[in-house]
C-alpha cells in the first residue's frame, strides 16, 4: 500500500509538473534554473526582507538603475526601517535623504505612503495589489511587484526588462511598444506557473534575465537560458522599426529643477531667492522650474523671497511670490 501510494502521489505530482510545462512553454525550467546560479545579491530580495524594504527598493528602481539605488536604499532603510518612522519626519527629510537620485517626488510619495500605512493600514505594507494601487505613486506595476516579491503572490510583473524579454522570446520583436498592451499583460499572465511561489520567483528570474543578459542594446544572447526557444533570435534579430528617442537632460528644465533643489537640499535653513536666481543662466527656465518645485510640493516659498524644503524648521508657508517668469 505503501509502495502503490507514493506512486500515484508521485504520477499526481508528474502530471503537475507537465500540466505546469505547457503552461509556461517549457521556458521556466530553465530561467529559474539560470536564476538560482545568477541573480544578483540584493538586499530587498533576502528572505528575511520586509514588505517595507521592498516597496521601498520598488520606488527607487523607477526609472534609476540598481548601482544607484543600493547606497540609496540601506540609507534608507538605516534611517527609516519601517513605515511609522518616517510618517514622523518631516517630507523635507525624505527629499534631502533622498539626495540625487533624481525623480524627487518619489520621496515626498514615500512620505505620503508612510502617513497613509501608519494611519490606517497599521504601520504595515497591505498584501492585496487593490489595497497597493491606493497608495501614492504605486501604479499597476508596482503593485504587482510588491504583492509578488514581499508576499509570494501569483501576478504579472512587467516592467522595461520583463517586457523586452517576452517581446523578444514570444513575439520575435526586439523591442515593446512604449506602452504595456492588454495582450502583453495577458500574454505575462498564461506564462505565469501555477504555484504563487514559483510564480513570483519567475518574474524576477525574468526581470533579472532582462537586466543582465537580454539587455536593451547589448543582449548576450550565448548566455540566454532560453537563446534557442528565442523568437526574435529564430527571426535572425530583426532591429525595431521604431526606436525609442533619448531624453535630453543638459540644459533642460529637469536638469534646473534638479539644480535649484540640490540648494535647497544642502543648505541648513531658507534659501534667499537671489541665490536661486544666480544658480541658473536663463532667468526665465529658472522662474519655471522653482515654480514647478513649489506646485510639486517640494519647495515652500517663505516671506521675504525666501525658500526652503518642505516642513523644514522655520518654513512658515505664505502665498508664493514668485518671480515672472518673463524676462
Amino acid at each position: 500500500m505503501s509502495a502503490g501510494g507514493g506512486t500515484s502521489a508521485g504520477r499526481r505530482a508528474g502530471v503537475r509538473a507537465r500540466i505546469e510545462s505547457v503552461m509556461t512553454n517549457g521556458y521556466a525550467e530553465p530561467v529559474l534554473h539560470w536564476y538560482a546560479a545568477h541573480a544578483r545579491d540584493l538586499p530587498w530580495r533576502h528572505p528575511g526582507a520586509s514588505a517595507w524594504s521592498v516597496l521601498v527598493s520598488e520606488i527607487m528602481l523607477q526609472q534609476t538603475p540598481v548601482v544607484r539605488v543600493l547606497p540609496a536604499h540601506a540609507a534608507w532603510l538605516a534611517r527609516w526601517p519601517t513605515p511609522p518612522s518616517l510618517a514622523a519626519a518631516a517630507p523635507g527629510d525624505a527629499v534631502r535623504q533622498w539626495g540625487r537620485l533624481g525623480y524627487p517626488r518619489r520621496a515626498l510619495r514615500l512620505h505620503a505612503t508612510a502617513r497613509i500605512l501608519t494611519d490606517d493600514h497599521a504601520g504595515q505594507v497591505p498584501a492585496s495589489v487593490h489595497a497597493l494601487r491606493e497608495l501614492p505613486g504605486v501604479g499597476s506595476y508596482t503593485a504587482a511587484a510588491v504583492a509578488s516579491f514581499a508576499f509570494g503572490q501569483r501576478h504579472a510583473v512587467l516592467d522595461t526588462n520583463v517586457r523586452r524579454v517576452l517581446a523578444r522570446l514570444m513575439r520575435g520583436e526586439e523591442l515593446p511598444s512604449r506602452s504595456t498592451s492588454a495582450a502583453e499583460v495577458k500574454l505575462a499572465e498564461s506564462l505565469l506557473p501555477a504555484a504563487p511561489g514559483r510564480a513570483a520567483r519567475w518574474s524576477v528570474a525574468v526581470m533579472e534575465l532582462g537586466a543582465l543578459v537580454c539587455t536593451a542594446t547589448r543582449p548576450d544572447c550565448d548566455s540566454c537560458p532560453v537563446a534557442r526557444q528565442c523568437a526574435w533570435r529564430r527571426a535572425g534579430s530583426p532591429a525595431a522599426m521604431v526606436r525609442p528617442a533619448a531624453q535630453r537632460y543638459l540644459g533642460s528644465d529637469r536638469e534646473c529643477r534638479g539644480r535649484l533643489l540640490g540648494i535647497l537640499r544642502e543648505a541648513s535653513g531658507p534659501v534667499p531667492a537671489a541665490r536661486l536666481d544666480a544658480a541658473w543662466p536663463d532667468r526665465a527656465q529658472q522662474a519655471r522650474a522653482l515654480r514647478a518645485l513649489v506646485a510639486d510640493g517640494l519647495a515652500t516659498a517663505l516671506e521675504h523671497q525666501m525658500y526652503a524644503l518642505p516642513g523644514d524648521p522655520a518654513a512658515s508657508p505664505m502665498q508664493p511670490d514668485l518671480p515672472d517668469p518673463t524676462p
